[in-house]
């Protein structure tokens, strides 16, 4: 072999190791990236989000989620304020079923007329969160509608819009023009940012359902911020995530649930029914409560309990 072609072939040699090494490093470097942002997440829903409700067997719940079976995430939308732990003004029971890949969100509204679980009192179902907390909420719907929770989330409203300006914004359907809190809203598909999105979920005065369509824009809003969280590149917006969640979101799910979820019931976030639960309302005890009929409660009970089933 010539000198000539020995010390080219030297160097191809060469520049493949540099080049094996500057990939490895890479590699290295990414790998590290990614360990250091799954200890980050992992250590903000365990430490941070955790909260624990005996109401809820997490047991069955892991049981279905590996069986790959239907489950029920209940949504309270909490207004808190200083000195007040608040009210769940939304409260929505997310249904995922990973198999025919679709999710039901059916609203309840906050008036609706209840006896809340272990207190005995007959009054709105938002007051459950206030006189108990997320184990009451839960225990009240559970008996209310008949049915079995597997997780529950919490999102203080304030932190909701902050989930929208950390997932670069959504897009949402208006049915009506109106103008609220110094915004202009037009009919038809618009796009949100955090403030945009608060002053759209608060408006109910000049909408004719009233609260009932307040709570169809809450529920527009979670809709967007799950479509737009399932497309984001989370290595570039982690950091607001967390932060976000850290300090408005509390849940009983932990870490290794949320991945669960996310592995197994990705598929679910491609087809939303949505529902919203109607009665009669009225004036009672000098409280206005709208009160569900048998037959209404039943249909709900229905809806949930069967879908995913047929």
């Amino acid at each position: 072999m010539s000198r000539k072609r020995l010390k080219k072939k030297k160097r191809r040699s060469k520049f493949l190791k540099v080049f094996l090494v500057f990939a490895g490093l890479i590699l290295l470097a990414v790998g590290l990236y990614s360990f250091f942002i799954y200890q980050d997440v992992r250590s903000v829903v365990n430490q941070d989000l955790h909260e624990n409700v005996t109401a809820i067997d997490t047991k069955v719940t892991k049981e279905k989620v590996k069986n790959k079976e239907p489950i029920n995430i209940l949504l309270l939308g909490v207004d808190e304020r200083e000195n007040d732990v608040g009210r769940s003004d939304t409260m929505i029971v997310l249904t995922l079923d990973p198999n025919n890949e679709q999710m039901q969100m059916v609203s309840i509204p906050r008036d609706t007329r209840v006896e809340i679980a272990g207190d005995g009192r007959t009054t709105r179902i938002n007051h459950a969160y206030a006189y108990g907390g997320s184990e009451m909420a839960v225990q009240t719907v559970e008996n209310f509608l008949d049915i079995e929770l597997d997780y529950y989330t919490r999102v203080n409203m304030e932190g909701l819009t902050q989930l929208v300006d950390a997932v670069d914004g959504i897009t949402v359907q208006n049915d009506r023009a109106f103008s609220q809190g110094g915004y202009d809203f037009p009919q038809g598909e618009i796009q949100l940012n955090g403030d945009k999105a608060l002053a759209y979920s608060r408006m109910r005065k000049q909408d004719p359902q009233g609260d009932l369509g307040r709570n169809e824009r809450q529920r527009q809003i979670i809709e967007g911020i799950i479509r737009e969280g399932a497309n984001i590149n989370i290595v570039n917006r982690i950091g607001d995530v967390l932060d976000v969640l850290g300090t408005n979101v509390s849940t009983n799910m932990e870490f290794g649930d949320m991945v669960d979820l996310a592995t197994q019931y990705r598929g679910a976030r491609n087809d939303i029914v949505t529902y919203q639960m109607s009665g009669q309302g009225g004036m009672y005890s000098g409280m206005y409560l709208i009160v569900m009929s048998d037959e209404e409660v039943q249909k709900t009970h229905d809806m949930i309990t069967d879908f995913g089933t047929s």
